[in-house]
């Protein structure tokens, strides 16, 4: 399916939680890019929390989020030691500025995992999605870096839904992506593959959005 076949409706601000069972998924924070007419740009990750049997972090913004992300999680009634996983979909600094709140979770970013010091196997290299368990799988989609990865949560009450970093910046960025793609062939199969397997998805820079296919 082409991204011409299918309609990406994002979703209001006031429907950033999607509840689901066994697992809910929160957007904590909803990540930006801007560009500034000196020619920089302002960007921030999407920081999502996705609660169920276990606390599952994907992405911790950058190192200036640290007391938004606390105060954040203390409102789901959380501290740093509740989270069991953390998931850095890949290591730009807008995305894993604060991966040492949180020394005793199982740590993903990219396709290293590990806990505390000690890094466990796993397939991802080889195109093989990690699974921690029935509804929670983390899937390689390389293309904006070398070593993507998104987190697929199914039976969500919007269907499947994809914390898919920067594979997608935003629901309209297909005149955007390309410019800070790694390798455009494999972003563009991994977004088409996306397309195919999420019924929502949470971008790197942008609004949860739905996808509509025709």
């Amino acid at each position: 399916m082409s991204e011409s076949n299918k309609v990406l409706v994002p979703l209001p601000e006031s429907q950033l939680d999607i509840s689901g069972q066994p697992y809910s998924v929160s957007v904590l924070k909803v990540g930006y890019c801007h560009s500034q007419s000196d020619g920089t740009f302002r960007a921030d990750g999407t920081i999502t929390l996705i609660t169920g049997p276990k606390t599952i972090l994907v992405d911790t913004g950058g190192p200036w989020d640290r007391d938004f992300l606390l105060k954040a999680l203390r409102q789901k009634g959380l501290e740093q030691q509740d989270i069991d996983v953390v998931v850095g979909t890949h290591g730009h600094s807008d995305h894993i500025g604060n991966l040492s709140l949180f020394p005793t979770a199982l740590i993903i970013v990219g396709y290293d995992v590990s806990k505390g010091d000690t890094y466990q196997p796993n397939e991802m290299a080889r195109g093989h999605a990690y699974t921690l368990d029935d509804h929670i799988s983390v899937v390689p989609c390389p293309g904006h870096t070398g070593q993507d990865i998104a987190v697929q949560v199914k039976e969500t009450s919007l269907g499947t839904v994809l914390v898919a970093g920067d594979l997608f910046e935003n629901y309209s960025d297909e005149d955007t992506w390309r410019d800070l793609s790694l390798d455009v062939t494999a972003q563009d199969f991994n977004r088409q593959k996306a397309l195919l397997m999420a019924d929502v998805i949470i971008p790197g820079h942008g609004l949860p959005f739905k996808v509509i296919r025709n």
